[in-house]
């Protein structure tokens, strides 16, 4: 048995260490999604350069709707729309392009457009590269499809953006229609350590029923 129990023991020792890694990552993300939540919960917290990920900030400005573009494709109620994204200059910081929500694309001649300085409220969303498989640009239509504020400010005309955009939040009902909640990563970490403890409890199982067969052969 001597050859088995030393050719089993570090795949056990493996799966067990998977287990473990994965039950300290839900312990993990379990804490994050309860900070979400509160930050979600309270009033938002003033705007900094780096932004702090997964909390609810305000920033001051002004929108420059003279450069508003739209982002990817979206349908809601059999209306096709996109996102709504407008520059948004700040006098103490990098310009950010912000979110404003979703809008259909049969109506944006009626859309509110505020003027003048502008208190918002959102969370941040880095900027993602475009893939190899990424829809082409539209830069003079000013159709967007991937998230990347430093090549969209450059394309509008707006040096020095932001690498990362605001996401605008905000109550139901209006046009363009905000997100409403705080993003929340996944945490599928319980299921997965459930799998790596489950399968080093089958290989001790299967170890067992082995040794037990060859004892009963001797």
């Amino acid at each position: 048995m001597l050859w088995p129990a030393l050719a089993g023991l570090p795949v056990l020792i493996i799966l067990l260490g998977l287990g473990t890694w994965q039950a300290q990552r839900l312990s993990w993300k379990t804490d994050l999604l309860a900070r979400i939540a509160a930050a979600e919960a309270a009033p938002p917290a003033p705007f900094s350069d780096p932004p702090a990920p997964y909390a609810k900030l305000e920033a001051l400005g002004r929108f420059d709707h003279g450069r508003e573009a739209l982002l990817g494709v979206e349908i809601r109620a059999n209306r096709m729309g996109a996102r709504l994204i407008v520059p948004f200059l700040r006098d103490g910081g990098p310009p950010i392009l912000v979110d404003r929500g979703w809008v259909p694309l049969d109506g944006l001649a009626g859309l509110p457009r505020p003027e003048g300085p502008q208190r918002i409220t959102g969370y941040i969303r880095f900027g993602e590269p475009a893939g190899r498989f990424a829809a082409q640009d539209d830069v003079a239509g000013r159709r967007f499809y991937h998230f990347d504020p430093v090549a969209i400010g450059a394309a509008l005309g707006v040096p020095g953006m932001a690498r990362y955009g605001l996401v605008l939040l905000g109550p139901p009902g209006s046009l363009p229609e905000p997100s409403q909640t705080l993003p929340r990563p996944r945490n599928n970490h319980l299921g997965y350590a459930i799998t790596w403890y489950g399968l080093a409890l089958s290989l001790i199982g299967i170890f067992v029923a082995f040794a037990w067969r060859n004892r009963k052969k001797a």
